[in-house]
């Protein structure tokens, strides 16, 4: 058994002391810097680093929280008002003094080896202080800085600049261990931030000013235009919800808009003529307008944002779908049909990547020719990516109707096709399939502003949400990347792997 048990702690001692190398190498590198260099970011950083070392002497002491907290708020003040290079600094400095001591763990790691496993209270003596040595320094830091009135607040911005400063790294021992401190702080955030601590607050015009101002702010989808424009959007017919943390009061986490239509509308001007349909020639009075319930028949979400970078990774916007299509359901209880009007973010980029492989992962032999013709031009491949990077070409009705076709199949194959270990690469249509949505519809058209043709060539899509289905759609894609897809949206793909395999 102790012969086992010391294989089985083996691989883990020598990660252990790679890692210690690899961490010595960095700060070697750190500290071998020029003096002009470090210089430059001493006197902003010095006195930062000398408050994590005065509070990081208080760590296994007995001495007061009150006096330790006030320490953290102090040093929390100090980085706030640092400037975005020296928090760059001040994060490099924590991640690579206050990480796990390596030395410590293969010491412990040794000791627990030569137990033997009938000794069953020294066993558990070892594997608490082997715990204890696995945790970086800077997870007591943390949860000390959450304590604080706004400190979760200054971890979600914290997390920020830690994502920044990841994607800077460029040298592969420094980003191990920058990682470890995002991974730490993810961690903590993901506890608290785990549904049950948030709440679901609904958005009106009698709400607070700041909250409104916000929920205007944080509106990248469908852009306000001006306070109507957001008046309209928490009005009848309309529903606006919010994700909120008691830690983060007055701060929206999530933000998801929905309209109440008659119909699934397939573009964001059928939202528009939805509401038209409704309120007939009462739409003049639709700020004192009481909503008649029988006439609405659909729920539509149209756009969801979540708004704190720090908070990336960690899955909030499923729950407050879920949340707000049960509310909505019992409020409206006529209300069959759920569904999202979403856009496919990156979905242009895709294609002008393929587009250079091979025209014919677009066009058939006889799209090619009458593109050619139409466009005028020996060089398609050219002339066609500069038509698309712009939106004039919607209003050439026969260049128009002449796209439809090959861009819809080539967006069908991109959705329901391509993927990222095994899940679709879009991020908003694996978003919805995650949560068991049904990809129902491809809609041309669907938002043929200048940000929808710069993203998706005004393309938009429909995932549908059957409550009685999602659980079992949701377990299939998850644990077997199935995507549930409607007929036509499969047909649509499925010509589109003709042009890429002909035989």
């Amino acid at each position: 058994m102790l012969r086992k048990l010391s294989f089985e702690l083996l691989p883990i001692i020598c990660r252990c002391r790679l890692a210690n190398t690899l961490k010595r190498n960095v700060i070697r590198e750190y500290n071998g810097m020029s003096s002009s260099v470090v210089r430059a970011v001493a006197n902003s950083t010095l006195h930062v680093d000398e408050q994590l070392q005065e509070i990081f002497k208080f760590k296994d002491t007995k001495i007061s929280n009150w006096i330790i907290e006030n320490k953290a708020r102090a040093l929390c003040v100090s980085y706030t008002e640092s400037n975005k290079d020296d928090r760059q600094w001040i994060l490099r400095i924590l991640a690579l003094r206050y990480s796990v001591q390596h030395d410590d763990i293969c010491q412990v790691a040794k000791r627990l080896v030569c137990t033997e496993p009938e000794n069953e209270r020294q066993m558990i003596v070892h594997e608490r202080t082997l715990r204890n040595v696995l945790t970086p320094a800077y997870h007591w830091l943390f949860v000390i800085i959450g304590r604080l009135q706004h400190g979760v607040k200054f971890l979600v911005d914290l997390r920020t600049d830690v994502l920044e400063l990841m994607s800077k790294v460029k040298d592969a021992d420094e980003s191990i261990i920058v990682q470890q401190l995002n991974h730490t702080l993810r961690e903590l955030l993901l506890l608290w931030f785990s549904v049950g601590f948030l709440h679901v607050e609904r958005i009106t015009w009698e709400s607070a000013c700041d909250i409104l101002q916000k929920v205007s702010d944080y509106e990248a989808i469908h852009p306000m235009r001006n306070w109507l424009d957001l008046k309209r959007r928490v009005g009848p017919y309309r529903r606006c919800y919010i994700f909120m943390h008691p830690s983060m009061p007055r701060e929206p986490i999530v933000v998801l808009h929905t309209a109440l239509c008659d119909i699934i509308p397939d573009s964001v001007k059928g939202i528009e003529e939805a509401e038209t349909r409704i309120l007939g020639s009462a739409k003049k009075y639709i700020t004192f307008l009481e909503e008649d319930k029988s006439k609405i028949k659909a729920a539509i979400f149209y756009s969801i944002a979540s708004t704190q970078k720090g908070l990336q990774g960690i899955e909030l916007g499923n729950y407050l779908i879920k949340k707000v299509a049960n509310e909505i359901t019992t409020e409206f209880p006529a209300i069959r049909q759920l569904s999202s009007l979403s856009p496919i973010p990156n979905f242009k980029t895709w294609l002008f990547d393929k587009l250079k492989q091979d025209m014919a992962f677009v066009l058939t032999t006889q799209e090619y020719q009458i593109a050619k013709d139409i466009l005028q031009t020996e060089n398609l491949i050219s002339t066609l990516k500069k038509i698309l990077d712009t939106s004039l070409w919607t209003g050439d009705k026969q260049l128009s109707e002449f796209l439809k076709k090959p861009l819809l199949r080539a967006c069908a194959w991109y959705l329901y096709k391509e993927k990222r270990r095994g899940y679709a690469l879009n991020a908003v249509a694996n978003f919805h399939l995650r949560n068991g949505a049904v990809m129902w519809r491809i809609n041309w058209m669907g938002d043929p502003s200048p940000r929808g043709i710069a993203n998706s060539c005004g393309i938009m899509v429909n995932y549908r949400y059957f409550l009685e289905d999602s659980e079992k759609n949701s377990q299939n894609y998850i644990e077997h990347f199935t995507i549930n897809a409607t007929e036509d949206i499969i047909k649509l793909a499925t010509q589109a792997e003709k042009l890429r395999n002909p035989l």
